[in-house]
């Protein structure tokens, strides 16, 4: 209960904040109508006892009262809902918001792979969609309370054995709580299942796997996984959803004995004449309020309940992220690098894994120096992209930043001294413009800075192949937005990648997958100058992954990282003379190309 309390002031709090005046018109309207209703019930009584006396004008008077309490309770809540409604859609975006800046805002990934964070995420995507019954549910439990409290007034005046009502109604509340706690584990429980299957109809839905499904005639293969999957989670929900309604009716049958047995009573009372026919009809208006109330009550409870498991998974992904980011950063990140990047003992596991992706890692990277980082699929090159980037923190070790720790140094801040390539890249439905211009987010609308950096990814040549040059939208999912291929989208990355002129570290990881062994080659040539320019003026470490050992000869130092480990490091002639594990490999691809 004091969950579900501090999630009704989180929820008014945040409607507050999008718009006071909407907020106070939505509460006190919803205030009005529902007191119009035990209100009307006492006009009602009056009217009757007037008509049966023959007060014609009492009658009338009391009759257009009923009539006001009517269309007020009926209104009274449709007009809040026209101040709410925008509410609701303001707070979903503030929602979204803190929702993003949740799984982004901090400097690091490690949260994304926590599955308990996958998990929570997905299901608060799905529940925030709802924060409009959770507010219209609470506005109407509040009125909903201040017609109560009135409606106990008024039976305690009839007569105080009808509070006995009152009591009555904790029992469907409490079984309306144990039936929604039912469902929320059923839901938490399936929710890993559900995330399986909506994957699987994103795979069936777009356009890009399209090709494999048919070639491999995999379509069928896929609804019967799709179909097995939603079997599964949709019977344990509707095993939960039946255990809840059980809990549900045993709850509001108790009520409906007492509410019988009330009725009876005055009933008996005004037989024996010891209550007027008026206060019968109040009787029966009273008690089937309660009863309304008391079903009411349970199901916005129910929606304010679910809306307050919403607000406190968004609290434990708050969570979630701090214990990722460790202790508060002390240090800034230098101007330029003078004696580069060190790591001591580095070790890094993945959440969920049973091996560590990196071991004992004890690695020298010199500053103004070009590294080239060599292995088989699954060695752990990525694992050390990652840490170097600071998206991950080591498990054990330090990394040490012309001797300062990397855990001191803001991670945003240290970040935006990395320019990029990844494997993995994004393409960004934007225009051409601004998908290579987010390299460097301040330069965005800079012409010539856009054009360098696609001069130096050597990818100049792709602005002829689209209609609006640099303004050309981009992306299936514009009207107007051109598709590119894979090897188009990829220049854009490395545009990208190139657009930062004075890094700290400068990482192209692999991403040059849908280039030729030739263009490659080339592209590091570029990149390799570059490089140099950036070392004498930052003191840049410039880091090159890939599986191709022609790229390697170009580095003044090559790192051979296996089974999670360094397992050499020298220059190109030097593992070549030693005959080690860089020079099999070396023979195995030059093999492969003569």
């Amino acid at each position: 209960m004091r969950q579900t309390l501090a999630s009704c002031r989180q929820l008014l709090g945040i409607a507050w904040r999008q718009h006071r005046g909407r907020t106070i018109t939505a509460v006190v309207l919803m205030l009005a109508g529902a007191v119009a209703a035990p209100l009307g019930a006492l006009a009602l009584r009056s009217a009757t006892n007037a008509v049966l006396a023959g007060q014609t004008r009492d009658a009338a008077v009391a009759g257009v009262l009923v009539a006001v309490a009517a269309i007020a309770a009926l209104t009274f809540g449709h007009f809040a809902h026209i101040a709410y409604y925008e509410l609701s859609e303001l707070s979903v975006l503030d929602l979204d918001r803190q929702l993003i800046e949740l799984a982004n805002g901090s400097g690091g990934t490690g949260h994304h792979e926590r599955p308990e964070f996958v998990d929570a995420i997905t299901l608060v995507r799905q529940d925030i969609q709802r924060f409009d019954t959770a507010l219209q549910s609470l506005l109407s439990l509040g009125g909903l309370a201040l017609a109560m409290g009135l409606t106990t007034v008024l039976l305690a005046r009839l007569d105080p054995v009808l509070l006995l009502l009152l009591p009555l109604a904790v029992p469907p509340l409490l079984a309306g709580r144990r039936a929604e706690e039912v469902l929320e584990r059923a839901k938490l429980a399936t929710a890993e299942r559900s995330r399986v299957a909506m994957g699987l109809f994103r795979l069936t839905a777009d356009p890009a796997p399209g090709k494999e499904l048919r070639v491999f005639r995999l379509r069928d293969e896929v609804l019967r996984r799709h179909r097995a999957i939603w079997t599964e989670v949709t019977g344990r929900l509707f095993r939960a959803h039946l255990h809840g309604t059980a809990l549900r009716a045993a709850g509001q049958l108790l009520f409906a004995v007492g509410y019988l047995g009330g009725l009876l009573l005055v009933v008996r009372e005004a037989v024996a004449g010891r209550r007027t026919v008026g206060d019968v009809t109040l009787s029966i208006a009273l008690a089937a309020q309660v009863s309304l109330q008391v079903a009411t009550a349970v199901t916005l409870l129910t929606d304010l309940h679910r809306m307050s498991g919403t607000l406190r998974r968004l609290g434990e992904l708050r969570t979630m992220v701090r214990s990722t980011d460790g202790p508060d950063p002390d240090h800034r990140a230098p101007d330029r690098l003078r004696r580069g990047i060190e790591l001591v003992g580095v070790s890094l596991t993945y959440p969920g894994a049973h091996r560590p992706s990196l071991s004992g890692v004890d690695l020298t990277l010199p500053a103004g120096s070009t590294v080239a980082v060599i292995g088989e699929n699954g060695a752990g090159k990525t694992s050390l992209v990652k840490l170097l980037c600071g998206f991950h923190r080591p498990d054990a070790g330090r990394i040490l930043v012309d001797g300062t720790d990397l855990r001191r140094i803001p991670p945003q801040q240290w970040q935006a001294r990395i320019a990029a390539g990844f494997q993995d890249f994004v393409r960004f439905e934007f225009t051409a413009r601004e998908a290579v211009g987010v390299g460097d987010l301040p330069l965005i609308d800079s012409t010539p800075a856009v054009l360098a950096a696609l001069d130096r990814a050597r990818a100049v040549d792709l602005l002829d192949r689209l209609d609006g040059g640099l303004e050309t939208r981009l992306g299936g999912g514009h009207p107007e937005g051109t598709d590119l291929s894979g090897g188009q989208w990829q220049k854009l990355a490395l545009g990208r990648a190139f657009m930062r002129e004075q890094p700290l570290l400068q990482v192209l990881d692999e991403p040059t997958a849908a280039l030729d062994p030739q263009a490659e080659h080339a592209l590091f040539e570029r990149y390799a100058e570059h490089a140099a320019r950036s070392g004498q003026r930052t003191g840049a470490i410039t880091l090159l992954v890939s599986h191709r050992f022609s790229t390697a000869r170009t580095a003044d130092l090559i790192v051979v990282v296996a089974d999670g480990r360094i397992a050499e490091v020298g220059e190109h002639d030097a593992l070549i003379a030693r005959g080690g594990l860089y020079a099999e490999l070396y023979r195995i691809q030059a093999s492969a190309y003569s």
